[in-house]
């Protein structure tokens, strides 16, 4: 259960950072780094304090000077996978090239560690340095384009759904050979009940790859003919 501090600031990048306690050779950014690398080898459902203070060999309490609960450190640790790979773009001369590149590299990020997929159902907003530094570049392209106000917001909210739809889908999925033999035939002893699965091969449709970069580029055909009815709409008619 996710923890509510007592002034009702949840985020750890929105309470002051404490300063001057703690063991000296424990910092928030070792803590951090012990994070990700326990994440990476064991997933979320295995972290926990004590998992990692044991890894960074000091007792638990040691760790809540520096964060105050678990969540602070999958925040903490999330932020850190997205500055692996700083922003880069911001200058192509088509805006859908950096869009597309803003979202390829978030879901490189989100691919090189999985359990960062399934981080967003915490509910919890995503704060960080490193993540607002990819969403200012986003939504500076979107304005750059044309867009505004609740455009804009619908815009980025629509990308940013399908680049972290896709890679939990693809982080998540496991599906074994026989699974996908037995299940498709399943599915064509059913096929009058569901033709266009059992004639499809819906059980392995996998290219994940393929599949994100199509729907990319349904989405921005979609804002591109969105944008196109802005730009020509009347001053009074546009959001």
């Amino acid at each position: 259960m996710t923890q509510v501090a007592s002034d009702g600031v949840r985020s750890v990048w929105l309470r002051p950072r404490r300063t001057g306690r703690g063991e000296p050779p424990l910092t928030r950014d070792r803590i951090v780094e012990a994070a990700v690398a326990l994440l990476d080898e064991e997933g979320i459902e295995r972290l926990t304090m004590r998992r990692l203070a044991e890894r960074l060999g000091v007792v638990a309490p040691s760790l809540y000077w520096h964060v105050d609960t678990k969540d602070d450190v999958i925040d903490l640790a999330v932020d850190a996978i997205f500055g692996e790979v700083p922003p880069g773009v911001g200058s192509a001369a088509e805006w859908r090239d950096d869009v597309s590149a803003v979202l390829a590299a978030w879901r490189t990020a989100m691919l090189r560690h999985p359990w960062a997929t399934a981080v967003p159902a915490r509910q919890r907003p995503t704060l960080g340095p490193n993540f607002l530094a990819w969403m200012e570049l986003l939504q500076a392209t979107l304005a750059r384009a044309g867009f505004g106000g609740t455009d804009r917001s619908a815009a980025t909210w629509a990308l940013y759904n399908h680049v972290m739809g896709s890679a939990a889908s693809e982080a998540a999925l496991r599906i074994s050979d026989e699974e996908r033999r037995v299940g498709q035939q399943q599915l064509q002893a059913d096929q009058d009940r569901y033709p266009t699965l059992a004639t499809g091969g819906y059980l392995y449709d996998d290219d994940w790859d393929t599949s994100y970069t199509v729907g990319l580029d349904y989405l921005l055909d979609g804002l591109q003919v969105q944008l196109d009815r802005l730009t020509t709409a009347p001053p009074n008619t546009t959001r």
